[in-house]
């Protein structure tokens, strides 16, 4: 797509968007606003030369459809039922990034469709973890169920609808209540400029001597190249997501929608557990709330109080392979959701044995030591970066770069 029409027609979504968000009220609120989104989410993702794209879309508006009928029937239900409605997006996004390619060509077939492969259903993920958690929420009588347009926006909001961040639906409802004089326009417009500034420029320069760039030449390389690629990886994605994140969140304040935050400044985490906490936060919010929480408490009912650390200590394993394979197919993804639940559960017994070992001023002193936390920001920074190789790479790529060093 060229700059300029896309540039043109960003400015107009997010102007119309904004007065239909703040100049209309009730049901014409709701109908013109979803308009706007299903039209920014067809012309900016799916719009193409191919009838196939315009297909991907009329699947999205279908599943959204049928996750709102699982909404409606289910969620305030007795029973297993509510988790049919919760598992209906993610098994949407199961079908589409884990079935082989023959079976999807075949099914498709049977349809009179073609495809060139399995399609790029861009935003599933994200689509699948916002929609899920909105029905726990309505079966938890955190909320109430939403119209059909209501949910029609939630799902297609055009700024998060790519790459996240992945809002909940109350907050997201938030933005109808809000006044525009509450929208701070110039904070907003910075943000987005930031965002840009990091997408656009910092992270191309990382990118520049990261693994792709740098290592994967066919060339050799001292084995120090293969440091610099892990640290220029590591600024490359941190720049590519949260400068999009920064974006998305800037237009949506522009528009009046409240965003939440993804990232906060994770190169300063003084161990994995805390980098998690400071990064992708709103898919470590959503994994704790959903995933987390609730398998830990029946471990721990599972197997007696006396078991409790060992209990949290497995669902940590569960929670970060669950955030493995989410990002991505391929067993590398796996080995790296597998590294980050080692250095999670490494922390987890860590902790608990220094309590034990330093006693409770100890362990505080020993929290506020500059050193120590200096020390700690560096190992973090250097696992974290080591880990993202099993990330970047596909194991024929790691083959690869190890070929490739002297």
């Amino acid at each position: 797509m060229n700059l300029l029409p896309f540039m043109f027609g960003l400015l107009a979504y997010t102007v119309a968007s904004r007065l239909a968000l703040h100049r209309l009220r009730g049901g014409a609120r709701e109908l013109v606003f979803a308009a706007l989104n299903l039209a920014g989410v067809y012309f900016f993702l799916f719009y193409g030369s191919h009838n196939y794209y315009t297909l991907r879309f009329l699947f999205y508006v279908l599943l959204v459809g049928l996750q709102f009928l699982s909404l409606r029937l289910f969620s305030t239900r007795g029973g297993w039922l509510p988790w049919l409605a919760f598992f209906t997006p993610i098994a949407a996004l199961i079908f589409f990034r884990y079935l082989p390619a023959s079976c999807f060509q075949a099914a498709a077939a049977a349809l009179g469709l073609k495809f060139p492969g399995i399609p790029t259903m861009i935003g599933l993920s994200y689509l699948a973890f916002r929609c899920s958690r909105l029905v726990l929420e309505v079966r938890n009588g955190g909320m109430k169920q939403p119209t059909f347009w209501e949910y029609v926006n939630f799902a297609f909001f055009l700024p998060t609808m790519s790459v996240g961040p992945i809002n909940t639906f109350a907050n997201f409802r938030r933005g109808f209540e809000l006044e525009p004089e509450a929208v701070p326009v110039g904070r907003a417009l910075l943000r987005i400029l930031v965002g840009a500034v990091k997408y656009q420029c910092l992270g191309n320069l990382c990118n520049q001597l990261a693994y792709a760039g740098l290592l994967l030449d066919d060339h050799p390389h001292p084995y120090l190249d293969l440091v610099v690629g892990g640290v220029f990886f590591y600024g490359y994605l941190y720049c590519n997501f949260s400068g999009f994140c920064d974006m998305a969140i800037g237009t949506a304040a522009l528009i009046g929608i409240p965003v939440p935050e993804n990232f906060n400044n994770p190169f300063a985490a003084r161990n994995v557990k805390d980098f998690w906490n400071r990064w992708h936060i709103t898919l470590s919010t959503w994994m704790r709330d959903v995933v987390f929480s609730p398998l830990s408490k029946f471990l721990v009912r599972l197997l007696g109080p006396a078991q409790a650390n060992h209990a949290i200590a497995l669902t940590i394993v569960v929670v970060f392979l669950l955030v493995g394979i989410w990002h991505g197919v391929g067993w590398n993804y796996a080995a790296f959701g597998a590294a980050h639940a080692l250095g999670v559960v490494a922390n987890h017994y860590y902790t608990i044995w220094l309590k034990k070992r330093l006693g409770r001023e100890g362990f505080k002193a020993y929290n506020e030591n500059r050193w120590i936390h200096a020390a700690a920001v560096v190992l973090t920074f250097s696992y974290v970066a080591a880990s993202l190789f099993l990330f970047a790479n596909t194991f024929p790529e790691m083959k690869q770069i190890w070929s490739a060093l002297r």
